[in-house]
């Protein structure tokens, strides 16, 4: 590789790494008054083609070298030595390209529990306004939900009588029901919501970048990023491979980071910034003695809980070639039909026990029996609750193998290290398997598939459990939000890293716990939040709009 160094006219005011939820909504925001040059620096491709924009390819592009970085984990001690697949994007709007796109914002208190945790200024009050804000929701709670922003935000037809009778099945058992789970009262069974608009998937680059590259002061690179340049203790640029060559983008104001919960921190390891015994042994210079970077690392476990269907009336009639073929063509005429969804239209929020305030399970509801990469549960019809707790006590780490930044980083999650864990998906699965069970699904309910009727012992499931669980795909908080005085915070309140000036982290990376539900609103939230702390404007006003809590809490799990 030669050295050189981009033109001039390439510097900007403020360069971000990576294109995902929260950099395209950073790159919108920043440019968007046209007083500031912005770069985005994006090492994926293009996101134009069927298999990311229609909604129902979903388990394509998560499984293609082309838009996922590939990454797997180390072997997981507690399950078995297993290496579980960590799919980020790689690709122009990042992973919110190849998402299963969910809508949820979180619970309320998770970001109490934020602010709680030395998070100033991110509780439910301050951030509820940047949800209002991104959101262009159709549907959902009035005065709660926003209704005018980039991000479209829409609910599945549900023509399939089984998101009814998952719904009403729940009600059956004595949950609650819940018109909106992203408005007041998450805690219930109810539609989902997706970032589908018009039948295409709703990324972030299609909702703020694509839109934003219009501007003459927005500039996307293609390129590696390799490492942050440091100089005097504050970051001035960041040093790219591109072709083959090793260049420098210069920011005039700021470098931020946004590339992902497993990249973010390994850049700035890559950049002398984590714990100094780690960077030493690679022969990293010390810039900044944090050993909060790549530490902190969460992720949300499910498992499938399957049924066989009696009635010919699930998506595993449509699995065939030509059938596929059919909703390929309507989709890529008309945006319409079952290529125009990601099936994901019923889910839930529930409690697993009595004195817990608010919900630790989600459900997704799907009207067939099968696997994220595609692989079919049994040669039949078939439907399925994918079923997880959300807030495992559980605590990973990423780290660098070398100092090559073209090596990926070793990431170990260390699933189910907590006791807690085991308890908490027993209850997830008996949980499952009392929903199906209720009148509402007698006309649809043959055997269980998975985990099968010989799976009940707390033996047996843990079991089951250690050999099936998979990744949600939500990873957080490697470089998570704290108090400057904190030695395991990375950033401080306005995102800013600790012991380096004019360089923040902006994505998933700083959540300090790990929200209810998918990362993809909460995330891009991030993004928009952090754009006015760098832009130097007051916080949007804080919200007085209350949570429900379910008032049984203390003596009842429904």
């Amino acid at each position: 590789m030669t050295g050189g160094s981009l033109p001039p006219s390439l510097r900007a005011d403020f360069v971000i790494i990576g294109s995902g939820s929260a950099g395209s909504a950073m790159a919108a925001r920043l440019s968007e008054d046209g007083r500031h040059s912005v770069i985005v620096i994006e090492y994926g491709g293009s996101d134009v083609g069927p298999l990311i924009q229609m909604p129902a390819a979903l388990s394509y592009p998560m499984n293609m070298g082309l838009y996922d970085w590939g990454y797997r984990t180390e072997p997981e001690p507690h399950l078995g030595g297993r290496q579980l697949a960590c799919p980020r994007g790689k690709v122009l709007g990042g992973s919110s390209s190849i998402n299963g796109m969910v809508y949820v914002r979180g619970h309320p208190r998770d970001f109490d529990h934020w602010a709680e945790e030395g998070a100033t200024g991110w509780s439910w009050a301050d951030v509820a306004p940047y949800f209002q804000r991104m959101e262009h929701a159709h549907g959902g709670e009035e005065g709660v939900r926003g209704t005018s922003g980039p991000l479209h935000v829409t609910r599945g037809r549900r023509l399939n009588p089984l998101f009814h009778a998952f719904v009403e099945a729940g009600r059956q058992a004595g949950f609650e029901v819940t018109e909106d789970y992203n408005g007041l009262k998450q805690e219930g069974f109810g539609a989902m919501e997706q970032t589908i608009w018009r039948g295409r998937r709703w990324s972030a680059a299609n909702a703020y970048l694509k839109p934003a590259l219009a501007r003459p002061n927005l500039t996307l690179v293609r390129a590696l990023a390799a490492r942050i340049v440091i100089e005097e203790g504050r970051a001035t640029g960041v040093e790219i491979i591109r072709s083959d060559r090793v260049e420098t983008i210069t920011a005039n104001r700021e470098v931020i980071l946004a590339a992902s919960s497993i990249n973010s921190p390994k850049l700035l390891m890559l950049s002398g910034i984590g714990p100094a015994a780690h960077l030493s042994q690679l022969g990293i210079p010390v810039v900044a003695d944090r050993p909060g970077v790549g530490a902190n690392l969460q992720d949300h476990l499910e498992l499938y809980v399957q049924q066989e269907c009696t009635q010919p009336i699930t998506l595993y009639s449509r699995l065939n070639l030509f059938s596929k073929a059919l909703i390929g063509l309507e989709w890529l005429l008309f945006k319409t039909g079952d290529g125009a969804t990601n099936h994901f239209e019923s889910a839930a929020f529930v409690r697993s026990a009595p004195g817990v305030e608010y919900p630790d399970i989600q459900f997704h509801f799907l009207p067939v029996a099968i696997r994220y990469d595609g692989r079919l549960a049994a040669r039949a019809h078939g439907f399925q609750a994918h079923v997880g707790p959300m807030r495992s006590k559980s605590r990973g780490h990423v780290r660098l193998r070398d100092a090559d930044p073209r090596t990926p980083p070793a990431i170990r999650f260390n699933y189910m290290s907590h006791a807690d864990d085991w308890a908490e998906f027993r209850r997830c699965i008996r949980m499952a398997r009392e929903i199906f069970a209720q009148p509402a699904f007698d006309p649809y309910r043959g055997r269980e598939l998975a985990p099968g009727a010989g799976v009940q012992s707390d033996e047996a499931i843990d079991a089951y459990v250690r050999q099936h669980v998979e990744s949600a795909y939500h990873p957080c908080g490697t470089c998570r939000i704290g108090r400057r005085d904190d030695p395991a915070a990375v950033v401080d309140a306005e995102l800013r890293v600790i012991g380096v000036d004019r360089l923040r982290v902006a994505d998933s990376s700083v959540f300090p716990r790990i929200t209810n539900g998918n990362l993809n609103a909460p995330s891009i939230m991030v993004g928009e939040k952090a754009s006015d702390h760098m832009l130097g404007r007051a916080p949007l006003p804080r919200s007085n709009l209350e949570p429900w809590i379910n008032p049984r809490w203390r003596v009842s799990d429904r």
